[in-house]
């Protein structure tokens, strides 16, 4: 371990390891002592356990990883060493008031954190009591966020996700995989659970997803649990990797998934052309309804919403598909109240039957119907947005966070859409193509040099000077550049995605229409896709304005000028 932490580390991300606290403080750092080495300290730690007269244990040395996120500021040595040694007092490893406590050692070898290790064993020949060390420490390091000034965060309530281990993900990147099997299983099994009515309807769809189960039948006959595992996912011994429900997350268990069913929805028959209207009314009706209940029905509501988010991601237009997959991914957490979940309550049945409406319509599933998906998404951002007040005033700091990012997420989402829908509608205008001689001394302006203030301020002038102070101008600048480069007027793009929607109530206005802009390129460049013709083939006087595309196929033959038969040299023979 000592070797570890004094190392290059495995990639090469240890810089300066050395020796900020330790149970005895005149012990020696063997990165500044000569007379220490790293073999000595390893001795000397160990040397408790070489003097047990009884069993020795079978796992002797403890350790523990601190780590700061990188937003908070760096902590000096004297406050790491601080706080190493009131972690080890708290974990019951060295108590203050206690000389034949454990011996350990605190090593700082990176800016953001430092390694404890320790010896499982007191000095008197005695085992350490380490009941709820880790909630001791957790308490600790609360303390220490108010003190020094950094990132609250909560007290470890049981709800957030389970983490892929670290050879779950070097198994990963060793098979060129974009994620762990952990993390593929967690998806389909939450995304079968979301849109399941019944335990047949569940399994049905595990296996329709790809997924290998194994049902766990108790001698009655009833099935008391599951297990997934990815077709050719397998350990040392060339077995099957099995991951119950439970070890994938806490509400995965078959016990949690079958709440989901337990009050069955009565959904009636509705034309396909009618699910998104039908399930955007429904969840506006459940918005005002979350949490009225008490702290039980408002940790049901929130987990039928986050299934309806897990739904609505599965069936998304293709355009917003990969920020609703994010969005359900984050609103995880959210889903999972610290509480009891009331399997009653008026929002959470809207929930459910808003999630069944969309999950049983084949035409939603089918198609990219961003026009029609756009009334939907912005029903499920005020429904998060709900979701997010309601833990605030529960205190359930990390859910609302959770709730927050999943919010941008979805925002984002309707944005684009509605920059899609906005470059479906547009016409653009016919103008006469003139073309300005350049005066002496002066150069033609490439594309993307338009100077985009002006476009900005012809465009949204109402709007103008937010924009350009924003800190996201930037990015709207390279969209517009963007734009102008694909042959289109920008002003006249900008102008139409900014009257798709109301721009009054947006944090950052300059965001909004960059997101906007976003999906106007992804619908124009998904319209090219189908008819194979460049989406800019009508002058716009922009000026990256180059005319008509050359359509595809043979190459033209090329013409040349009279006479040139005669410049031709000799053929070349063999």
């Amino acid at each position: 371990m000592l070797h570890y932490l004094y190392g290059p580390g495995k990639r090469d991300e240890h810089v300066d390891p050395h020796l900020v606290a330790a149970w005895d403080p005149y012990i020696e750092d063997p990165a500044r002592s000569p007379d220490m080495a790293l073999t000595d300290l390893a001795l000397i730690l160990d040397a408790p356990v070489h003097a047990l007269l009884g069993k020795r244990p079978a796992k002797h040395v403890y350790h523990v990883a601190v780590r700061n996120p990188p937003e908070d500021r760096q902590l000096t040595d004297p406050e790491w060493a601080r706080v190493a040694r009131e972690l080890m007092h708290a974990a019951g490893i060295d108590p203050h008031d206690d000389d034949q406590g454990c011996r350990w050692v605190a090593v700082r070898h990176a800016d953001d954190h430092i390694h404890i290790v320790a010896t499982v064993a007191r000095q008197d020949g005695r085992q350490p009591n380490l009941r709820q060390d880790i909630v001791k420490m957790h308490d600790v390091a609360r303390r220490f966020e108010v003190e020094f000034g950094l990132r609250r965060l909560t007290h470890g309530d049981k709800t957030a996700r389970k983490w892929s281990k670290t050879g779950e993900t070097e198994k990963a990147t060793r098979r060129g995989l974009q994620e762990t099997a952990r993390e593929t299983l967690q998806r389909a099994v939450r995304e079968a659970a979301a849109a399941a009515t019944s335990d047949a309807d569940f399994f049905t769809r595990l296996g329709a997803a790809g997924v290998r189960v194994q049902q766990r039948i108790a001698p009655d006959g009833n099935v008391t649990g599951y297990s997934v595992a990815l077709p050719g996912d397998r350990d040392g011994r060339q077995q099957p990797v099995w991951f119950s429900g439970s070890r994938l997350a806490a509400d995965l268990s078959l016990p949690r998934v079958r709440e989901r069913w337990q009050q069955a929805a009565a959904i009636r028959p509705i034309a396909p052309a009618e699910a998104w209207k039908v399930a955007e009314t429904k969840v506006r009706q459940a918005a005002a309804y979350l949490g009225a209940g008490g702290l039980h029905q408002g940790a049901g509501d929130v987990a039928a919403l986050g299934d309806l988010v897990v739904v609505a991601a599965v069936i998304s237009p293709r355009l917003v598909r990969d920020q609703i997959r994010d969005a359900a991914r984050e609103y995880e957490r959210a889903s999972r109240a610290p509480a009891a979940r009331s399997l009653e309550g008026q929002a959470r049945e809207l929930y459910r039957e808003s999630a069944q409406v969309l999950s049983r319509s084949v035409a939603a599933a089918g198609r990219s119907d961003t026009a029609a998906a756009l009334g939907f998404l912005l029903a499920l951002v005020t429904a998060v947005e709900a979701s997010r007040t309601w833990h605030e005033a529960q205190e359930h700091r990390s859910q609302a966070h959770a709730a927050g990012r999943a919010g941008r997420l979805l925002r984002e989402a309707v944005e684009v859409t509605a920059g899609a829908a906005a470059a479906r509608e547009y016409t653009p205008r016919q103008r006469k193509a003139t073309a300005a001689r350049p005066r002496s001394g002066q150069r033609l302006a490439a594309a993307g040099e338009r100077p985009m203030a002006g476009v900005v301020q012809q465009a949204v002038p109402s709007h103008a000077q937010a924009v350009l102070a924003d800190s996201a101008w930037p990015a709207l600048r390279t969209r517009l550049a963007q734009i102008e480069r694909d042959g289109e007027d920008p002003a006249d793009v900008l102008a139409a995605v900014a009257a798709r929607r109301e721009l009054g109530t947006a944090d950052s206005v300059a965001e909004v229409l960059t997101w906007r802009l976003d999906g106007w390129r992804k619908q124009r460049g998904a319209a090219a896709a189908a008819t194979g013709k460049n989406p800019s083939t009508t002058p716009t006087g922009g000026a990256g304005r180059t005319g008509p595309a050359r359509k595809t196929g043979a190459p033209a033959p090329t013409r040349r000028p009279p006479g040139d038969e005669q410049r031709k040299g000799p053929k070349r023979t063999r």
